[in-house]
């Protein structure tokens, strides 16, 4: 039986897409007065495609901005200020999140995060989600100087949570970094669907969390027929 189940945060919990377009756009509102010379659409497409979904840190994104764009009235730092205090009030769950977690801990599964990125940032955004109690651990990888995907990490997860591999299931939306990584780790890989990927190995695919109760039925259902 099915003990333990570990999500990635971006991309499976928090749509993080939609998130970064709510808040580049807000930004743009919020500090008109030294970015209004760049058309919306130009300064929040270009924020974007920098960004990397996430993969390039913010430094790096604001000070081309402020390059490219000639931002002069308003340093990078100041602007990666923002980003690092305002990004958690732009945060946008996936649907059924709330709902799929609740049913999770009615079935007293033990419950993680792994996530790659800013140990602060990652939990104000985990915060700002209203997820944070349904988790019995959380590993960032600034904090764990670690990251996926790294097996030490899924271990060190499991480890904490005082269980073993085979009974532990890893919901992400990377290839690499969580579902393949989850596997290496002796843990079930389930993929939530995501546009950057056309085919995935993994040892269940769903496009939406409402579907991960049922994905956890049949899993069970298949290790009782094995015994």
């Amino acid at each position: 039986m099915i003990k333990t189940v570990i999500f990635d945060l971006d991309g499976t919990l928090l749509n993080r897409d939609e998130s970064v377009k709510l808040f580049i756009n807000a930004q743009y509102d919020r500090l008109n007065k030294v970015v209004g010379h760049i058309p919306r659409e130009n300064y929040v497409t270009r924020f974007i495609e920098l960004d990397s979904r996430g993969y390039v840190w913010k430094d790096k994104v604001y000070q081309q901005l402020a390059n490219e764009f000639e931002i002069t009235d308003i340093t990078w730092e100041e602007l990666l200020q923002d980003y690092i205090c305002e990004m958690k009030n732009n945060c946008v769950p996936f649907p059924n999140l709330i709902s799929m977690l609740y049913e999770l801990k009615r079935r007293n599964l033990r419950l993680g995060i792994i996530t790659n990125g800013k140990g602060q940032f990652q939990m104000d955004n985990i915060k700002a989600l209203g997820i944070e109690d349904f988790f019995d651990t959380i590993l960032v990888s600034e904090w764990e100087g670690i990251k996926k995907p790294d097996p030490e990490i899924f271990k060190r997860a499991l480890k904490q949570l005082n269980v073993s591999p085979n009974i532990s299931i890893f919901v992400g939306d990377h290839a690499a970094n969580d579902v393949k990584a989850a596997q290496n780790a002796g843990m079930i890989g389930i993929w939530k669907k995501d546009i950057q990927w056309s085919k995935v190995e993994a040892d269940f695919i769903i496009n939406d969390l409402a579907e991960l109760p049922f994905v956890i039925d049949n899993i069970n259902n298949n290790m009782f027929k094995s015994y």
